[in-house]
């Protein structure tokens, strides 16, 4: 996704009312936003809930969003401070529906840890967004969704020797991208 990409599709939302631009905007994003609300929520159904949320209101918002100076950081705001508000609402039932449950124990981090810890988060989901497509595709299904190479190379119908080069691929890429940027 290219910055005059984005910029021509929201240009076309704002003068053309364009579904299609929005279409176009919702596939070129969705996989990200998704992948940042699930990082904060852990839970798909609400991860998808929380993103379907934000396109509702980004279309809502389409005549102002050519004036945000950079659409993929708002994006990323809007999810993750959806997210957090969904959590809170989720604890705050929790609390109110499971007074004879034990709280579970949460780690607490410093806020510079909690900021280091959202930036890094960040930064991987732009350079996972940049790898080529088979690239980012093997890498999330064994390091995130932790199927085996076997079952990769059975779904993607590759040999588990193209599996195995896709990871090291994407590997060596995301930590050359990861290391740029910092």
């Amino acid at each position: 996704m290219t910055e005059s990409e984005v910029r021509k599709l929201l240009r076309q939302m704002k003068e053309l009312d364009s579904q299609t631009a929005f279409r176009d905007f919702y596939n070129m994003t969705y996989d990200r936003l998704f992948r940042i609300a699930y990082y904060y929520v852990k839970q798909e159904e609400w991860s998808q809930e929380i993103v379907l949320d934000i396109f509702l209101k980004l279309w809502k918002q389409r005549d102002t969003l050519l004036d945000v100076k950079n659409i993929e950081d708002y994006c990323f705001i809007l999810v993750k401070n959806a997210s957090l508000n969904y959590l809170e609402k989720e604890s705050k039932y929790t609390t109110i529906h499971s007074d004879s449950l034990p709280e579970p124990q949460e780690q607490s981090y410093s806020p510079e840890e909690s900021l280091i810890s959202e930036e890094l988060f960040a930064i991987y989901v732009k350079a996972l967004d940049r790898l080529p497509e088979r690239c980012r595709e093997v890498f999330i299904r064994i390091r995130e969704e932790k199927q085996s190479y076997a079952q990769v190379a059975e779904e993607l119908d590759i040999s588990i020797k193209t599996v195995d080069t896709q990871l090291q691929k994407a590997v060596t890429r995301l930590k050359e991208m990861i290391l740029s940027s910092g």
